[in-house]
């Protein structure tokens, strides 16, 4: 019974680290898609959002202070994306691919300029990270502590989504970006700023997006590494789309997915089965995940297709 309430305890805590910076970048794509602008870019906004939180927090020694230039790195590079995209007219896939690889190479230029041509950051002090909740109140190892004494913003990434549902179906701006993304002539109409509108969203999505990457460097590791981020930006966007669209099916979606990524991190304790299998199963059911829902995910109507003023 024991080693069970461990393990278990183990496995919440396993959760609670991979499902936030899953659970930012996917709230961030929900305001981009649900405004009408693909962003395919959130791969590279983690990770420029990463490569940033971890030399402030090197350089400054406060965790909270990196984590939010982190999500300032992303919407920098948001703000190109919205520019491309709904100013110029351009393909919205073309222009997140673009955006994916300059997040990456451009975190790996700058860390080989600042570090000695090395790609990797130095490590963090544990000082210089995110604070965690309850920390030495419980003995380590116990129950208590794999599950209460944990990052503080991976409980409160829980309220940031609960935050943007509110925004979503209860305030004006929100009934305002999910008509944009289903009917943006019609908006322009009743006096709405479709390109306003859109360019609030697209920035959002990057900050919400680089303050996930900060998240990783920040929380989940001590250091940034080119391959930090290993595809959770794409993971993020399966989320979106397995939640519906919604920020309430993307929190589920990526607590399915924190999950499954906190299983690899159990079974891959027990060294019995080849760690590059363990290493798939997120990946794996985000493929499963994408082949029974994405069928049944109405994207808006809007979604991708350039808009152009009438006047």
């Amino acid at each position: 019974m024991g080693s069970f309430i461990t393990n278990l305890g183990l496995l919440i805590n396993a959760t609670l680290i991979a499902t936030p910076p899953l659970l930012l970048a996917a709230l961030g794509s929900c305001f981009s898609e649900r405004s009408g602008v693909v962003n395919i870019g959130i791969e590279g906004m983690m990770t420029i959002g990463a490569f940033t939180g971890a030399v402030v927090g090197l350089l400054s020694g406060n965790g909270w202070l990196a984590f939010l230039c982190g999500g300032l790195a992303g919407a920098a590079l948001a703000v190109i994306h919205a520019i491309v995209c709904i100013q110029f007219q351009a393909d919205q896939t073309i222009a997140g691919t673009a955006i994916n690889f300059l997040g990456t190479g451009l975190s790996v230029f700058l860390a080989k300029a600042m570090f000695d041509n090395s790609s990797d950051t130095p490590p963090m002090d544990p000082s210089s990270k995110l604070p965690k909740l309850f920390e030495g109140v419980f003995p380590s190892g116990s129950f208590g502590a794999n599950v209460l004494n944990n990052y503080v913003m991976a409980y409160l990434v829980f309220a940031v989504a609960a935050l943007c549902w509110f925004v979503f179906y209860r305030t004006k701006f929100g009934y305002h970006l999910r008509a944009c993304g289903e009917h943006p002539e019609a908006c322009e109409s009743l006096g709405v700023d479709v390109y306003r509108v859109r360019y609030v969203c697209v920035i959002l999505s990057g900050f919400l997006a680089g303050c996930g990457g900060a998240f990783v460097t920040l929380a989940t590791v001590n250091q940034f590494r080119p391959s930090i981020i290993v595809g959770q930006g794409f993971i993020a966007i399966a989320a979106v789309i397995f939640g519906k669209f919604s920020p309430g099916g993307a929190m589920l979606a990526c607590l399915l997915f924190g999950f499954c990524t906190g299983i690899k991190t159990l079974v891959s304790q027990g060294n019995v089965i080849s760690p590059n299998l363990i290493s798939m199963i997120p990946y794996i059911v985000t493929i499963l995940a994408l082949l029974i829902f994405v069928g049944r995910a109405n994207a808006p109507a809007a979604n991708g297709r350039p808009f152009t003023k009438s006047h």
